[in-house]
């Protein structure tokens, strides 16, 4: 009925400000969330993930778990979006600035990657890049360009992970360790300008995604559907579309696109996860200042 007292002011400009919330996996003990927001100002800012323990009503003993080694000047392309592995470590997304894409492919730089970091802010040992020089050693996959959905299936520990393109290109991507995903080397999209950003739609060792929309949909929240309400849809991805305005579900055979349907056609589908007991539910938001935002639980209708 309130907003939650003590936490960290953002950076709010244009796609800046809070962006992600995970429960630690022993919340129901420790009361621990990870909240991930814009960090800084107009002239330097970054993503950043804090550990707090919440209450109830407010956030307390606030820790920074990570934040972009890359500052920028940018407010886009954040990424900030956040999954537990099956081994207990964290993934963020990190986006590529929009100014900055060629970053994105240098390793010594914070911009256009998957980071992996442990839920104390430490770097695990065998994370691809932790023992080579002159890289950073956060770096779990590479070649992203502004990712803003990331899920994990929890019968698998299959990550899938959506990624907007500039003027289409929009991917669905499985994400796998020390992989480089191929952004601005290749893509299926063309600049705003209507400029070719890359001749390539592949490119040598890089990874090609499982599907990408053409034009764009502008994919945001990512889920991986696991239960009983929607029997028939178990290993399927449910879709946030900004742009298109619906919910995408994805029919996957393994993580081999078979089909996809859409739903709540309309709705600027901002984030979707799905409730313990099968049920699915989805964030709106407005994007006319009408504060039209909604959350929605989906269920079958028999």
């Amino acid at each position: 009925e309130a907003p939650v007292a003590g936490a960290p002011t953002p950076y709010v400009k244009s796609q800046a400000g809070y962006f992600d919330l995970l429960f630690h996996p022993d919340f129901e003990m420790n009361r621990t969330i990870f909240l991930s927001y814009a960090a800084g100002d107009a002239g330097s800012n970054a993503t950043r993930v804090i550990s707090a323990t919440f209450d109830g009503a407010a956030l307390s003993d606030i820790k920074t778990v990570f934040e972009t080694a890359t500052k920028k000047d940018t407010p886009a392309h954040y990424g900030a979006r956040m999954a537990l592995l099956p081994d207990r470590t964290l993934l963020i997304t990190v986006g590529d600035g929009f100014n900055y894409r060629e970053k994105a492919q240098d390793l010594s730089n914070g911009l256009g990657k998957i980071v992996r970091v442990n839920l104390d802010g430490s770097i695990p040992a065998d994370n691809p890049f932790a023992s080579r020089e002159g890289t950073l050693p956060e770096i779990w996959s590479y070649g992203h360009r502004n990712q803003q959905g990331l899920a994990v299936d929890p019968e698998t520990g299959t990550v899938f992970e959506t990624e907007h393109g500039a003027k289409g290109g929009d991917e669905i991507n499985v994400i796998e360790k020390g992989v480089n995903y191929g952004w601005p080397l290749a893509s299926f999209g063309i600049d705003y300008s209507g400029a070719q950003v890359t001749p390539y739609t592949e490119y040598k060792d890089t990874r090609q995604p499982i599907k990408y929309w053409t034009p764009s949909i502008a994919p945001s929240g990512l889920a991986v559907y696991r239960g009983q309400m929607f029997a028939d849809w178990n290993g399927d991805l449910l879709v946030g579309a900004l742009a298109e305005k619906s919910l995408h579900r994805v029919d996957l055979e393994g993580t081999a696109v078979a089909g996809e349907e859409r739903y709540l056609e309309g709705e600027r589908v901002r984030d979707v996860r799905v409730g313990p007991e099968g049920a699915i539910y989805v964030t709106t938001e407005d994007h006319d200042g009408a504060a039209t935002g909604k959350v929605l639980r989906l269920s079958p209708a028999n």
